[in-house]
């Protein structure tokens, strides 16, 4: 079995070894792809996954894999946006972010802000009581807004009754225009 993938304009796109890497206007996606009976190829501006053995579990990693392509070509020409939203009812909350650092001070009335270190692939944003994670890598981006949704978990309080934090209102919503 074999999937062929259309490259997009303006993407390019280098695989050396089981590296994979599609770099566009809106970034660069860089992926490892390993496995012993499935293999990737690019030629003639296309991507080739295929597969000599017709098991499940191999024909899963064909389609799999080329889902994973097609979110980077996505990622890359267009980007991927996560919206969260901070509730408080008890303690008026600030986040803010500094250089790749997210702040939550006054969280619960807690003295000592809570913070997180994101990478430089995302960018987050601050409006009012709505933040927004924004990357080009799906998988970064939304591994960045489960950080910052973590970093308001509540410990030792009924969360019933204390339903303050910041949480995931919309997933891997892809950036038009």
């Amino acid at each position: 079995m074999e999937r062929f993938i259309e490259i997009p304009q303006g993407v390019k796109v280098k695989m050396v070894g089981f590296n994979f890497e599609a770099q566009g206007t809106k970034g660069k996606v860089s992926k490892t792809f390993r496995n012993e009976y499935v293999a990737m190829e690019f030629k003639d501006k296309k991507i080739r996954i295929f597969t000599k053995r017709e098991k499940k579990t191999d024909l899963a990693v064909v389609g799999t894999w080329e889902s994973i392509v097609n979110s980077a070509f996505t990622g890359v020409t267009k980007g991927f946006i996560y919206t969260m939203k901070i509730v408080y009812a008890h303690f008026p909350v600030k986040v803010t972010v500094k250089g790749n650092e997210v702040h939550l001070d006054n969280f619960l009335g807690e003295k000592s802000p809570r913070k997180i270190t994101l990478g430089p692939e995302t960018k987050v944003t601050v409006k009012g009581d709505m933040v927004t994670v924004e990357g080009s890598d799906l998988e970064v981006t939304g591994n960045a807004a489960a950080r910052i949704e973590r970093m308001s978990k509540i410990k030792g309080f009924d969360p019933r009754v204390f339903q303050d934090g910041i949480y995931i209102v919309r997933k891997g919503d892809v950036i038009e225009g």
